[in-house]
């Protein structure tokens, strides 16, 4: 790999992490085109780059990060001592418990895990789901918008948005549009639903990265080819931070029908792609 090839992956990463319109859908399409890896090498440098966004949601969200570690000591605390009563916890202690909520439903997924990785290598299949997703974004255009903070977040609104979580785990569904889908569902505020989202990639994405560790270690790249994965990594936390901030503009001026649209064309046209290619 190239380290031109490697800031173009960590743009993609960068950019479909946080827009709508699925990382792990796009990067299999580049995969697949490009021809780039199989084995361990690429399980080494999508853990960067999936690494990458995880900094850039940090870098954003640094004073939640903060509140949200701080809080979580308080939190223990007040458990300890056999407070239970939501009503007592600040913002932040229910914005753990939330979390913690939303976050249980796609530890499942980690029985199928290899199962969903192997569809990566099919694009009809990661096509049809671009399609997919573009039907969810539509519908969450559709859903007339809440008012909901997520100061009055209930349990079962977490565990909704979790739910959805679970679909993005297939390439071609996004796990931002999917988790905003759910929030607004939910009766959130688009902008808060926004924010929960973001916030609650931080366990996915690090969860994610975890259990690719054996299979990281197993195969170290070599020097000269970790340099160019870091590189990848870097360029994936950059334009995270831009598509953070473009997002986040767009959930207050507008809806997501362009994503919607981006997605139904990518995705007949990587189904297009895949049958004209068997069929040569």
């Amino acid at each position: 790999m190239t380290i031109f090839e490697a800031v173009f992956y960590g743009i993609i990463q960068g950019i479909a992490e946080f827009l709508p319109i699925s990382s792990s859908g796009h990067l299999a399409i580049a995969q697949n085109l490009s021809g780039f890896g199989s084995g361990m090498d690429i399980v080494a440098f999508n853990v960067l780059l999936h690494v990458g966004t995880l900094l850039a949601v940090v870098i954003v969200y640094f004073k939640d990060v903060i509140e949200l570690i701080k809080a979580f000591f308080t939190l223990l605390k007040k458990v300890f001592k056999g407070n239970f009563k939501m009503s007592s916890y600040s913002t932040h202690e229910r914005l753990i418990i939330f979390l913690v909520i939303a976050t249980l439903p796609i530890v499942l997924t980690a029985l199928v895990d290899d199962k969903i990785d192997a569809l990566s290598s099919y694009l009809s299949i990661v096509g049809a789901l671009l399609i997919f997703n573009g039907l969810v974004l539509m519908i969450s255009d559709k859903i007339s918008r809440g008012n909901r903070t997520l100061d009055e977040m209930k349990p079962k609104h977490a565990l909704l948005i979790g739910v959805c979580q679970m679909f993005a785990v297939l390439p071609g569904i996004s796990r931002s549009g999917s988790t905003i889908t759910g929030g607004l569902f939910s009766g959130l505020d688009r902008t808060q639903a926004v924010r929960f989202s973001f916030l609650l990639s931080l366990p996915a994405i690090l969860g994610a990265s975890v259990l690719k560790l054996p299979d990281f270690f197993a195969d170290v790249p070599d020097g000269k080819t970790l340099g160019i994965y870091i590189v990848g990594m870097i360029a994936s936390t950059i334009v995270g931070i831009c598509a953070i901030k473009i997002l986040g503009y767009i959930s207050k001026k507008s809806n997501f029908r362009i994503f919607s649209y981006y997605c139904f064309a990518v995705g007949a046209l990587t189904v297009a792609w895949d049958i004209f290619t068997r069929l040569k």
